[in-house]
């Protein structure tokens, strides 16, 4: 797909003059919501580490079988942070395919990604998408897609998956994540994938440092970092491991920690 072709998709008054994530993202995923900026920085990585996309697809993979996990404990609701652009398999697929009232509500400070996420989603009651900065805990649960589609008196599914990692030092990271936590009924679920250097293959500077041509930098935090993130989470089995390695599909091979690159992991609010 040229640029040109795609500007049905893209909202007036978008900045894409610079690429994105959710658009790199998509298109490490095969998706064609993404343009050719986007796409040169994803070749770029894949030149300085070829696994980046087996990285994403995995990181795809973990997602559905978390959604799917947090159904079985009953979870029927979802607030879904940094959920970038829709592709196949995405949240409310996956819930409304176990449970059709299942309700979600994508967030993203990315205007594409909410505007297809908006266009996917019309006609569907359950299920919506806003345009929000996700460090703004407060701005996100007062919006009227949650107040309109989520009980936060009920257990929620808080999904933060690749979020943390583009979220800077400063305001603190694990302050967001705690008022989230302080918002949300016991029985609430948080699930989370972050980005580590404590693994070879994204190792290399070069990859945070190619980052720094989008509008996302990346911020790699170490195994302890992560884990303070689930403070006032009780972690379930099998605790805070990679992406591949949480509750694989059966017969799924184990994958290396040294090749996958993402933390991974799921807590319940006592």
């Amino acid at each position: 797909m040229t640029d040109q072709e795609g500007v049905d998709w893209i909202p007036p008054g978008a900045d894409i003059s610079r690429p994105s994530a959710a658009r790199i993202y998509d298109y490490l995923l095969g998706g064609a919501h993404n343009l050719a900026a986007d796409r040169d920085v994803a070749q770029r990585l894949e030149a300085i580490q070829p696994q980046v996309a087996t990285v994403a697809r995995r990181n795809r993979a973990f997602l559905r079988r978390v959604v799917r996990f947090l159904l079985d404990q009953g979870i029927r609701q979802f607030l879904d942070l940094g959920s970038g652009i829709p592709t196949v398999g995405n949240v409310h697929e996956v819930a409304q395919d176990v449970d059709p009232a299942a309700k979600v509500v994508y967030v993203d400070h990315e205007p594409v990604a909410v505007a297809h996420s908006l266009m996917l989603l019309k006609g569907n009651r359950h299920a919506s998408a806003l345009e929000a900065d996700a460090t703004d805990p407060a701005a996100v649960l007062a919006s009227e897609p949650v107040a309109r589609l989520l009980d936060l008196g009920k257990p929620v599914g808080l999904l933060a998956i690749t979020l943390g990692h583009y979220l800077p030092p400063e305001p603190d990271v694990r302050g967001v994540f705690a008022a989230y936590r302080d918002a949300l009924a016991p029985g609430s679920h948080l699930a989370l994938t972050h980005l580590t250097n404590d693994f070879a293959v994204l190792r290399d500077p070069r990859v945070a440092e190619t980052m720094k041509s989008t509008q996302d930098h990346i911020y790699p935090r170490s195994r302890s970092e992560v884990l303070a993130l689930f403070e006032g989470f009780e972690l379930v089995e099998p605790g805070l491991t990679t992406s591949a390695n949480w509750r694989p599909d059966r017969l799924a091979a184990v994958v290396d920690p040294e090749e996958d690159g993402l933390y991974a992991g799921v807590g319940v609010k006592p």
